[in-house]
């Protein structure tokens, strides 16, 4: 069964926006699935809660992706993108060349070892939240019972997150519009 999934990404090593691109290409990519939706690029300052990202900025968005793909098989898929892209798997809360996490997977509520949907921080994380509330500012938290924009304005998250600009095109093929057609 189809579902709508959204997938939050990062970088804070390298050309963060190569990086990004090439996973947003791989991301569409996947078999069975198909981008639906792609928000623009946030700078944002590392967050250092539960990871030691290091001090680089990071280039953070979130991708809408309608999918077949079981969770599990999504987040393999992930793993080897991120592995692909140069992530160190040994230093996973270190500086990335690339971070993908499942933020949402359809409503449902996943909790196993290694997967946790929805995502467990993304409602005290503004670099989360402002991409996720571009592309769709009413989706309801399946734990928590409140929108995106809900969450991001209860947000006490105060680190700082400003849209790139001017945005950059990206080269490795075009971006869906986030916008639905004039004709629907």
């Amino acid at each position: 069964m189809r579902e709508t999934v959204y997938i939050g990404f990062g970088s804070n090593v390298g050309n963060r926006l190569d990086f990004c691109d090439r996973a947003v290409t791989l991301l569409s990519l996947l078999p069975h699935s198909q981008l639906t939706g792609i928000s623009l690029l946030y700078e944002t300052e590392p967050v250092h809660d539960h990871a030691q990202p290091g001090d680089g900025w990071f280039l953070n968005g979130v991708v809408r992706l309608d999918t077949d793909l079981t969770p599990r098989s999504l987040l393999t898929v992930l793993r080897e993108i991120e592995r692909a892209l140069g992530r160190d798997d040994a230093h996973r809360s270190g500086p990335r060349t690339i971070d993908l996490d499942i933020l949402f997977y359809g409503d449902r509520v996943i909790n196993e070892e290694d997967l946790v949907v929805p995502h467990p921080r993304l409602h005290d994380r503004r670099f989360v939240l402002m991409p996720l509330n571009e592309l769709d500012p009413l989706l309801v938290h399946p734990s928590l019972q409140r929108t995106a924009t809900q969450l991001l304005t209860d947000s006490t998250d105060r680190s700082e997150v400003r849209l790139l600009f001017p945005q950059p095109s990206t080269r490795y093929g075009s971006r869906p519009s986030c916008s639905p057609s004039p004709d629907l």
